[in-house]
């Protein structure tokens, strides 16, 4: 059959099995919702205040169910607009298919009204990008970017549709979704190695990232540590995927992480990193970091091997199918020492204490876990408020803690909310933020009151940039240097404003009462936690120190 290519875009899209895009409007892609209009019974379109915010939403909607998020925008502005978005999901190894519109193919070039090279802007910033010229390969380039975006290491795939291609028209056959390839077998000798190091070894520990939520790897990484009585430490990415409350589970490490997790790092005379990077944020100095260990580092990615830090071992694999060949390759073992060892330091781990009157953060997300069940999904900014999410979420599932770990990106988190309860339905949904981060994008306000999506927002407002702060105060000689920037923000009325529900807490007892409130509403919601501006996240390894350096008071 015959389609112009915007209907060919939509056709596609759902071929690909896609239920809902996230974008914005603009001239070069008006083909394209024009078709999106006409197909509005079978595909969901959000349109967002911004399309960052649009971009967020497709992130959030992909790390809330695996599937690869969708995202439209038109060209020239519309276009650099998502570069925020795709660089947060390139830097987590997100899938994403970013669609733009650009002028039509006789413009390019000549500096016409909107006209910017996206593909290459955003060439070290996608896994792959393609400009299409023809609309004959409209169809299959759009095909070839879902798979992309799926196979091997995740990430984000950009389509440049010039509007003439949108509006041409060519004869169109469906096509079945191609399997994806499957990932590099793991080498034998690499298994052999890897399991000998974890049968002789005396004090294992595993770490593991994101690189388990992308492979579903969690229940089979939870066989591996039962089996052989080793526990687990994760990145920020990781949060979720072993039950808080597993006893094997040591908490999140790195350079906010819990002590007891660094110090177990620290101690161990095997590492056996799953699934993760050694970023800057975990091992803060390289040639410090588990130096009593041996070293076994697990990655889809072998370009991420031995990048960081030295690796004694190497396993290239997708995470899931070498841990289902390794776990027989383990003998079934216990570890009394160690365990007990480990379970004498958790019993001395840093808590910060409560204050009364005083609302503290990890008061308010200690009320936000008796509150809502295993089935919420946080939604995190970034800065301290992201931290204090992280050490005291108490999740249970993978998926179920959102955040931007890599490229650390202010603003992340409302688009990405709204984009996670677009995909999770009926369960609850609550986003973290601090109040620099939410007046970054917090104009998606009015998407969450357009689309009824009730996200509840945690506003944790100390009315500084607290993150910077914290540093300022620790290192710069407390010259507060642009982080106090005076702001008169009423969220509450502002919330109004837009349509939201609208609360303030300066106490426990009062954001008990707001947030159990904004629940039983079922509406879109702000909270204000009004919170000291000298709220510091402890425990702190300083940039480029070691688990000596810790701080914890």
């Amino acid at each position: 059959m015959k389609l112009t290519g915007a209907d060919i875009i939509v056709e596609v899209l759902l071929e690909q099995g896609v239920d809902t895009i996230f974008g914005y409007p603009g001239g070069t892609v008006l083909n394209t919702y024009d078709s999106l209009y006409k197909y509005s019974d079978k595909i969901n379109h959000i349109m967002t205040a911004h399309e960052q915010g649009a971009s967020h939403a497709a992130d959030g909607y992909a790390r809330a169910t695996g599937k690869t998020g969708v995202v439209l925008a038109t060209s020239g502005p519309g276009a650099t607009n998502l570069v925020t978005g795709i660089a947060t999901a390139y830097m987590d190894s997100v899938p994403m298919v970013a669609l733009t519109g650009n002028v039509g193919t006789s413009l390019i070039g000549r500096d016409s009204f909107q006209e910017v090279y996206i593909a290459g802007i955003t060439m070290p910033i996608t896994k792959h990008n393609f400009v299409v010229r023809k609309v004959e390969d409209l169809a299959d380039t759009i095909r070839q970017a879902f798979r992309i975006a799926q196979e091997g290491r995740k990430g984000p795939v950009l389509v440049d549709i010039p509007k003439d291609i949108t509006a041409a028209e060519c004869e169109f056959t469906p096509q079945p979704v191609a399997p994806l390839s499957a990932p590099p077998a793991p080498k034998q000798e690499s298994l052999e190695q890897a399991a000998k190091m974890l049968n002789e070894c005396e004090r294992p520990v595993i770490m593991f990232g994101g690189g388990v939520v992308s492979s579903e790897a969690s229940d089979i990484l939870h066989e591996l540590m039962e089996k052989a009585d080793i526990p687990a430490c994760h990145t920020l990415m990781g949060a979720g995927v072993v039950d808080y409350r597993s006893p094997l589970n040591v908490g999140m490490l790195g350079m906010h992480g819990y002590v007891i997790a660094n110090k177990a790092v620290n101690e161990a005379d095997v590492v056996f990193a799953v699934g993760t990077r050694f970023s800057d944020r975990v091992a803060l100095n390289p040639n410090k970091f588990a130096h009593r260990a041996k070293i076994i580092q697990l990655d889809i990615d072998p370009s991420e091997i031995n990048k960081n830090v030295h690796i004694d071992c190497s396993v290239v694999g997708d995470v899931k199918d070498v841990l289902q060949k390794l776990l027989p390759m383990i003998n079934s073992t216990k570890r009394p020492e160690w365990i007990n060892a480990i379970q004498g330091w958790k019993a001395s781990d840093y808590r910060p204490k409560d204050v009364e009157g005083k609302l503290r953060p990890h008061q308010i997300m200690n009320i936000i876990n008796q509150n809502v069940g295993d089935d919420a999904v946080f939604v995190t900014d970034v800065g301290q408020h992201q931290m204090w999410a992280a050490q005291f979420c108490k999740r249970t599932k993978a998926r179920s803690f959102l955040t931007s770990g890599g490229l650390g990106t202010m603003g992340f988190g409302y688009g990405a909310a709204l984009g996670a309860k677009v995909a999770v339905g009926d369960r609850t949904v609550v986003h973290i933020t601090g109040d620099g981060s939410f007046h970054m994008n917090l104009h998606e306000g009015c998407t969450a009151v357009s689309y009824d999506l009730p996200v509840i927002t945690v506003i944790m407002n100390n009315t500084v940039l607290g993150m910077v702060r914290q540093w300022q105060t620790s290192f710069y000689g407390k010259r507060y240097s642009s982080t106090s920037p005076e702001r008169k923000t009423d969220f509450v009325k502002l919330a109004e404003g837009f349509g939201l529900a609208g609360y303030r807490a300066e106490t426990p007892e009062e954001f008990e009462k707001a947030f159990k409130q904004a629940l039983a509403s079922g509406k879109p919601a702000w909270i204000d936690c009004r919170i000291d501006k000298d709220e510091r996240v402890l425990p702190m390894i300083p940039a480029g120190g070691s688990f000596d350096d810790i701080i914890t008071e």
